[in-house]
């Protein structure tokens, strides 16, 4: 039975949403000029619009949690057999999805402006409330006048798939759906998707204090307001981009955290702007300059958030990048909304200009504006350096519709496009972010600034010369960023000990810089000095399909059988599956049952079943042994969905203080296709003798009658006998036990057994009862084994250690930020 009313009731919600945050938009914009009586009955529309939000989540969930598959977002981006956690990250993993939930954040984050800044609300409320009709738009799923707007999750499936089932049969619910893309079936996705999608959604507010104080006049004032929150966005951005970068370490097999894909880069370059609009805002309220370039700054991270949401679904980045939406006929909408609020930014810009004051006094090299301006710059060159490689899809389709073709295609050396260019730059910005903390808290000329940093100065060549002879740094690029990153975090350790003493909450600067150097070194240790420990040393080439690097750096390992890897002993000891009650268990011990996520272990009792974590996943254990140091166990992971035709491998992580020991299986046997098997051997013994099975000893113990055969039921009449055989194979033994079954004195039957680590199986073949003997028959086939790829990251601590530093320095600097704010507004200075 299709359920009609929910999703009914869905669309309901949207068009509110939608209509509200019109109402609500008009409301602020008549009250924009402190007319109570419009701002009140806005910011009532506005709940209104929050509440229908909820709403559409709530449907939307209930949805994808009672496996509803008649809907067409359900059925493409979930199944039954998902964790329920996994059906969170269903929410979001469609274009609808992810709307919405950008729409949420801008919901609450509203409810939190209004009752937070009254002189504030109308204008910057507006603002808000215009993004949200281009968000709903995107959402709604209507026609009008032949043209789409939005694409709806509450569309029936036989709405938009044209399938002949449809046409026999208009009420046919698929049995599951799709399911949760495998590259999404990671933790980290739950998390990841709400905190970036929350950075998305704060860079408004600061653009819209900066557009709301044009509008009214207030050309300078917002600068106030708005700085705590450009800081919060910076924080919550930040933290968003490096959770995706956590995930890729986790969850991909490329053996990093960065890729400089196009959608990486689509986040990664607002940041920097934003980052370098907070400090030409920090340096206007010390000084009043740069007032200009702030708004420039504070607009320009805005407009480019929408242009990486432009880049990301409107499908124009093709195949260029893995983590790229489809296009859903939504590019001319994600199109027209970047170009509104482009037009709105430079239409209030232009109107404000002259009456925005310029910076009357040249700006001194020992001012510490003079730094400020330069770090900035140096934020924005690295933005833009990254931006005109990743736009390059966009120059072919702007050429393409002017009539001619580019064919500008990304570059394929990432290093010299991406790498390079911004270690230079990080070098720069490193000892920027080191020097002009002294300008910041004392007057300087050259003199004192010489006697400041002597000492750091020294400290630093110190430090970075202990750690480039036991390091054994040798590239040039890494030696100066090795320099520049200590000297930064030695130079602003001096700045926080000075700061900390007269108030600490002075001290979210330096904490963030100390933060950004330790990331620098943690980058340069992790991707330029990571050890290969799997060096594929012989002649042999894996594969024809693999690029050389490949086949170079990944090495074949056979179940049980011990290969050296530099200082390591590396074991393969099989595919396992994670069960909830035991852990990981050997699959080849587990029988199936009707319920996919239910097994049993052979030879156990039918009720003692075990419960399937995910069972498309499966873990190749692997065994690592160091003399003089404990024997540690990794599980790289493939997952096989059949249903998107995808293979997914993804690796696994022994975290240490100083390295994380990074594995991951690149190929492994087609489960599918069946073993090549020898032609049987037969061998004729007696209980107690020793033979030879594929190079192990086998010994047959004994013969036992039996009178129950799993699977096949046995008369009166029939004989069934089996033999006990014990093979010792490389670190235990292996018990088999063929079966040979005679049947109304005539019939013979034989069931062999299968052992599968030692790569053989065995059948009675005859009894020989006047030699007390059985004849035996083995086949052999190639023993089961894994390519993989072994990796020793060293420091890449640092990186997640600086990661935390970062944060808790925008922390102390919002605290601080905000508390000046609510003091002014407390004083009666609401502008």
């Amino acid at each position: 039975m299709i359920h009609y009313f929910e999703g009914q009731l869905g669309h309901v919600f949207v068009i509110v949403a939608f209509v509200t945050s019109l109402l609500s938009a008009y409301a602020y914009f008549k009250g924009r000029n402190q007319d109570e009586q419009w701002t009140s009955f806005g910011s009532k529309i506005f709940y209104v619009h929050s509440i229908a939000i909820l709403g559409i989540i709530g449907t939307l969930f209930y949805l994808i949690t009672n496996h509803y598959f008649e809907y067409h977002y359900v059925f493409s981006h979930s199944s039954k057999l998902l964790p329920v956690y996994y059906q969170i990250s269903c929410f979001w993993e469609g274009q609808e999805g992810s709307f919405l939930l950008w729409m949420f954040w801008n919901a609450v984050l509203g409810v939190i402006l209004i009752n937070t800044n009254k002189f504030w609300k109308a204008p910057v409320m507006l603002i808000m409330s215009l993004t949200q009709v281009f968000l709903a738009s995107m959402i709604l799923g209507v026609v009008i006048f032949e043209v789409k707007l939005g694409s709806s999750p509450f569309m029936l499936l036989r709405d938009v798939i044209d399938a002949p089932i449809f046409k026999t049969n208009p009420n046919f619910i698929p049995e599951d759906g799709n399911g949760l893309n495998p590259l999404l079936q990671n933790y980290w996705m739950v998390i990841h998707p709400p905190t970036l999608f929350l950075g998305f959604a704060t860079t408004v507010i600061p653009f819209a204090y900066c557009i709301g104080g044009l509008m009214i006049g207030k050309n300078k004032e917002w600068i106030r307001p708005a700085l705590p929150w450009a800081q919060f966005s910076a924080m919550i951005l930040g933290v968003g981009i490096l959770m995706g970068a956590y995930w890729a370490y986790e969850t991909l097999n490329f053996g990093g955290y960065w890729n400089w894909d196009p959608v990486e880069n689509a986040i990664y370059v607002p940041w920097l702007v934003l980052v370098a609009s907070i400090h030409v805002m920090i340096a206007y309220k010390k000084s009043g300059s740069a007032l200009k370039l702030s708004m420039i700054l504070v607009v320009a991270s805005f407009l480019l958030v929408l242009y990486a949401t432009f880049l990301t679904r409107s499908g124009i980045l093709g195949n260029s990048s893995v983590h790229s939406f489809t296009d859903l006929g939504l590019s001319g909408q994600l199109l027209v909304y970047l170009l509104a609020f482009l037009a709105i930014s430079v239409f209030f810009i232009v109107k404000r200009w002259k009456e925005v004051p310029n910076t009357k006094e040249e700006t001194s090299t020992y001012s510490r504006e003079f730094w400020i301006f330069m770090g900035a710059a140096i934020l924005c060159l690295m933005a833009f350096q990254v931006l005109i490689y990743t736009s390059m899809p966009v120059y072919n389709s702007i050429a393409g519709s002017l009539g001619f073709d580019l064919n500008l295609a990304p570059p394929t050396d990432i290093y010299d496009a991406y790498s390079l260019p911004q270690m230079i730059l990080a070098i720069f910005l490193a000892i920027l972010s080191g020097t002009g903390q002294f300008f910041w808290w004392k007057k300087m000329d050259g003199k004192k600034l010489r006697a400041e940093l002597t000492t750091p100065f020294i400290i630093s060549l110190v430090i970075s010369g202990l750690i480039i002879v036991l390091g054994k740094i040798t590239n040039p690029y890494y030696l100066v960023l090795l320099v520049a990153s200590v000297y930064s975090i030695v130079a602003n350790a001096k700045i926080f000990i000075g700061v900390a003493k007269a108030n600490i909450k002075l001290s979210g600067g330096a904490i963030t810089h100390i933060g950004v150097a330790l990331m620098l070194v943690g980058i340069l240790f992790s991707s330029g000095y990571s050890t290969i420990l799997s060096t594929n040393y012989t002649s042999m080439v894996w594969s024809t399909e693999f690029p050389e690097e490949v086949n170079r750096d990944n090495l074949l390992l056979f179940i049980n059988e011990p290969r050296q890897m530099k200082e390591y002993s590396m074991i393969y000891r099989g595919v396992r599956k994670m069960t909830r009650e035991e852990g990981y268990v050997d699959q080849n011990e587990l029988v199936p049952t009707p319920d996919p996520l239910k097994v049993i272990r052979s030879g156990s009792n039918e009720k003692d079943t075990l419960t399937l974590i995910n069972p498309e996943n499966s873990y190749f254990e692997v065994e690592y042994h160091k003399e003089g140091e404990k024997q540690f166990t990794l599980f790289p992971r493939v997952q096989i969905n059949e249903t998107m035709d995808m293979i997914v491998y993804s690796p696994d992580i022994k975290r240490n203080l100083s390295a994380d020991m990074y594995t991951h299986v690149r190929t492994f046997p087609d489960p599918e296709q069946e073993p090549d098997w020898s032609d049987p051997k037969e061998v004729k013994v007696q209980i107690g003798d020793q033979f030879f099975i594929n190079d192990y000893v086998a010994t047959l113990t004994k013969m036992e009658p039996i009178s129950e055969i799993e699977g096949t039921p046995l008369s009166s009449g029939d004989v069934a006998v089996k033999a006990v055989i014990e093979v010792q194979g490389e670190y235990e033994t292996y018990l088999s036990e063929p079966i040979f079954v005679i049947r109304d004195k005539k019939y013979i039957g034989r069931i062999n057994d299968q052992v599968n680590d030692l790569a053989f199986r065995i059948s009675i073949q005859n009894i020989v009862p006047q030699e007390n003997a059985v004849v035996l028959a083995f086949q052999t086939t190639q023993k089961d084994w894994i390519i993989m790829e072994a990796v020793k990251k060293p420091w890449i601590n640092l990186l997640w250690l600086g990661t935390f530093l970062l944060v808790i320095g925008f922390i102390v600097a919002i605290n601080r930020r905000y508390s000046e704010f609510m003091k002014m507004r407390d004083k009666g200075v609401e502008a």
